[in-house]
């Protein structure tokens, strides 16, 4: 990411502490960075600890500050307990979550297992659920105001065919977002939400669009004929995280170039046509994937 393109005065963060989930890689790494470098203290988990290490040592190279990695699978309810007692003993209660942990492939529902299902679900709807009630109950009970954004897709407005474990979780956490920005939000606490467009990683070209290997910076299907840029989003997370906009609360800002509006942003149109052949292709690339990041788990 471009951080000159942030459009915050610098020390905008300082004296927040934020904690992103899969803030080792793709979109979670971008908002990481963008909060370190207005001064926020920055906690990152995913399963991956040499992963984590590394994108730490990186960000804090080249902007200084703090970045802290845990290693934590946010499907176990006790290991995220075990990570938020450990953030808090590094410095107290928490000022911002940013639910980004995911999973997602494209697949035709009939082909899914309940297995493929649960993988998806039980990161994004349930994981979400789990950080967010550990946390949530604490700042309660210190009576403490925090911020709280999810990373979710246009699909909560509409489904998207062919990625169904993924609209069934996201659409959850949207109405999760909403029920607890009226629920907590006497505590002093705000629920939003942002559901980007297209905004290439390596993680979601390789389950989303396996096999491309062309040019992820264009998307025809939108009006702006391009892919969003990562500075864009990190914009977007620092003001609804940032002080300032404490009054948002309650909503799901699409960043998508109005691609929603012209197109759904879903898969159907370019997927609709292909055959047996072409989806067992695609299987079989998303599995090499899959075995890869397992075999990279086990020695990190």
């Amino acid at each position: 990411m471009d951080v000159s393109k942030l459009m915050f005065r610098e020390g905008l963060m300082t004296d927040e502490r934020i904690l992103v989930t899969g803030g080792g890689t793709g979109l979670g790494r971008e908002m990481a960075e963008g909060f370190l470098k207005l001064g926020a203290t920055v906690y990152i988990c995913g399963r991956r600890q040499n992963k984590l290490d590394e994108t730490a040592a990186e960000l804090m190279a080249a902007h200084g500050g703090k970045v802290v990695a845990h290693a934590c699978d946010i499907r176990d309810a006790d290991a995220i307990h075990d990570m938020v007692d450990s953030i808090w003993a590094d410095g107290g209660a928490l000022t911002g979550v940013v639910n980004n942990a995911a999973g997602n492939f494209i697949s035709r529902t009939e082909d899914l297992s309940v297995n493929g299902f649960n993988a998806i679900a039980d990161i994004v709807m349930r994981g979400t659920f789990y950080v967010t009630l550990d946390i949530g109950k604490r700042l309660i009970a210190e009576d403490k105001k925090a911020s709280f954004l999810s990373i979710l897709t246009t699909w909560v407005w509409s489904g998207s065919a062919f990625v169904v474990p993924s609209a069934m979780s996201k659409t959850a956490i949207n109405a999760m977002t909403q029920s607890l920005a009226t629920e907590w939000g006497r505590y002093g606490l705000r629920f939003n939400a942002i559901a980007p467009g297209l905004f290439p990683t390596k993680g979601m070209s390789s389950r989303l669009n396996p096999g491309s290997g062309g040019d992820n910076s264009k998307n025809d299907l939108n009006p702006m004929g391009r892919a969003g840029e990562m500075h864009e989003l990190a914009n977007l997370a620092v003001f609804l995280m940032g002080q300032g906009a404490e009054y948002v609360n309650g909503q799901t800002i699409a960043i998508d170039g109005a691609g929603y509006q012209a197109n759904g942003g879903t898969f159907y149109p370019q997927l609709q046509g292909l055959g047996d052949a072409e989806w067992d292709m695609m299987r079989q690339m998303i599995k090499g994937t899959n075995d890869k990041d397992k075999a990279d788990r086990a020695t990190g």
